[in-house]
């Protein structure tokens, strides 16, 4: 957890002896849905307003808020949002709009803080951009400043907090540095990419953005906010291959590259949408550096210091690190580690996992299917396509790895941290979850695994196969494979979902 940022100050969150109601817009996007969780463990009483309240339902403290359904832009909607409310976090932003952004980000900010100021709100706590004093800044970086003015003018004393590119898995300048940098060992970029950057760790800024509550009632300004750390784009690059494991990358800057080519470019190479994308590299045209360091008058750094930008790494790749694959999502929701991602961020965040998921309704009983699933490997083999699995394993055993040959110590039991042919025994839940982690040679890293669940009375079968690539090559390898896949992966679920079982859609999985 976010270790508390003052001693002395516990009156300042309550209301008349009440915790303080505070209010998180933008509560389901990255920044959000982590602050929410933070404030909850501050012991305020938190109210969230979403436009689709359906979109909660995967966030652990769903349960524990007050949830304000409707458009920020309807100001009934506002209103309702900020009726007995003390402070407000605005986290409302159009940066995926593909119209005028700028224009729907003055009038949201604009109508925002005229509410606040009907309902005598204490204080506004509003997250911006980071750029440099005098210089001439992208739209995007511009309607993020004008943002921060409209809302200090409203009447509401309002901390700004500027924060250039944020490290932590899901957010979505760090996505679009990670992309690039794994798949890509060579790099011809824009010549912006020599600009400096001053990044900051997401559990520092959440850090600052919780402190904020206990400021003053006189503060009414911006505050820039940046990790201990000045790297160019090109360092950054760098540094993240070196913990990540990737081969040294080789980034040649021009000056002929415009910003549409450049994010066109990522756009293709990485998941980040193309209208995200175009509008975070004008942004990267300026050097994101702090201006001030005023905030730790207010909020000063912890007694070992802001993140650096190796440990805000190291700690956003601990998803592929540590396998903690998607299966069990109950790790990502540790507040201890707010840069892991969450269950509803963005399909392209994260880091880069493909799957393979098959579903299959079986007829008999749990017990009986499940001892396929436990009897699966060596003398008992794989499937249909067994073959192909002995002609990778081959493959496999060519090249140095260890090949299908292990088999397995028991035809019928397995036992955690058994090795079964080139799988090991990483999870084994009878009978629901059973999990194997390849030990064959691949440019990544990948599990095999089956969930058994009830479905009226019926065993309902998900069968996944799960793999993270390391670098380009990673990548290439699972396209290349995946043709086999249709031959592999159903005859195998079929085995063992047994004779007479029902083909079903992957949406059927149980949450």
């Amino acid at each position: 957890m976010i270790e508390t940022v003052t001693q002395d100050l516990e009156t300042a969150k309550h209301q008349n002896g009440k915790p303080k109601t505070i209010l998180v817009t933008g509560a389901t996007g990255y920044v959000g849905g982590r602050l929410v969780r933070e404030l909850l463990s501050h012991d305020y009483k938190v109210r969230v307003l979403v436009r689709n309240a359906s979109k909660l339902t995967d966030y652990s403290w769903a349960d524990q808020v007050e949830v304000i359904e409707g458009s920020a832009e309807d100001e009934d909607t506002i209103t309702k949002a900020l009726s007995g409310v003390q402070i407000a976090y605005y986290l409302l932003h159009a940066l995926n709009s593909k119209f005028d952004f700028v224009a729907e980000e003055k009038a949201l900010a604009t109508n925002f803080g005229k509410v606040a100021k009907e309902q005598k709100l204490e204080r506004i706590i509003y997250l911006g951009g980071l750029a440099k004093q005098d210089a001439k800044l992208s739209q995007h970086l511009g309607a993020r400043q004008e943002t921060g003015e409209i809302l200090r003018a409203s009447g509401v004393p309002t901390a700004e907090l500027r924060a250039g590119i944020i490290l932590g898995s899901g957010s979505a300048s760090f996505e679009m540095l990670r992309n690039l940098t794994e798949r890509l060992p060579i790099m011809v970029t824009p010549k912006w990419v020599n600009n400096r950057i001053q990044p900051i760790s997401i559990r520092d800024v959440l850090r600052y953005l919780v402190g904020c509550c206990t400021l003053p009632s006189d503060v009414n300004r911006s505050f820039d906010i940046g990790g201990p750390d000045i790297l160019t784009f090109k360092e950054m690059m760098i540094q993240f291959a070196e913990e990540a494991g990737l081969p040294k990358r080789r980034v040649f800057p021009i000056p002929v590259m415009t910003p549409k080519l450049a994010s066109g470019w990522i756009g293709l190479v990485t998941p980040v949408p193309v209208t995200l994308a175009k509008r975070l590299v004008s942004s990267l045209k300026n050097e994101v550096l702090c201006n001030e360091n005023d905030i730790q008058q207010y909020i000063p750094a912890p007694e070992k210091g802001l993140t650096g930008f190796r440990k805000s790494v190291s700690r956003a790749l601990r998803r592929i690190v540590d396998a903690d694959v998607e299966t069990r999502w109950t790790n990502a929701s540790d507040p201890r580690f707010p840069a892991d991602p969450l269950p509803t961020d963005p399909n392209w965040a994260g880091g880069s996992l493909y799957e393979d998921r098959r579903v299959m309704l079986s007829e008999g009983a749990i017990e009986e299917v499940w001892a396929r699933v436990e009897s699966i490997g060596g003398k008992n083999g794989y499937s249909s396509g067994t073959i192909l699995w002995e002609i990778r394993g081959f493959m496999d055993k060519i090249i140095g790895g260890v090949g299908l040959r292990r088999g397995r110590r028991d035809d019928n039991l397995l036992v955690v941290g058994e090795a079964l042919d080139f799988w090991r025994v990483e999870l084994l839940e009878r009978p629901s979850l059973l999990r194997l982690k390849a030990e064959m040679k691949l440019p990544g890293k990948a599990w095999l695994q089956w969930e058994l669940f009830d479905q009226d009375g019926k065993v309902q079968v998900v069968q996944k196969a799960i793999y993270a690539p390391k670098g380009l090559f990673g990548h290439i390898y699972w396209w290349l494979v995946a043709p086999l896949h249709s031959f592999v992966f159903p005859s195998m679920i079929k085995k063992v979902a047994g004779v007479g079982a029902i083909k079903q859609k992957p949406e059927a999985v149980p949450a």
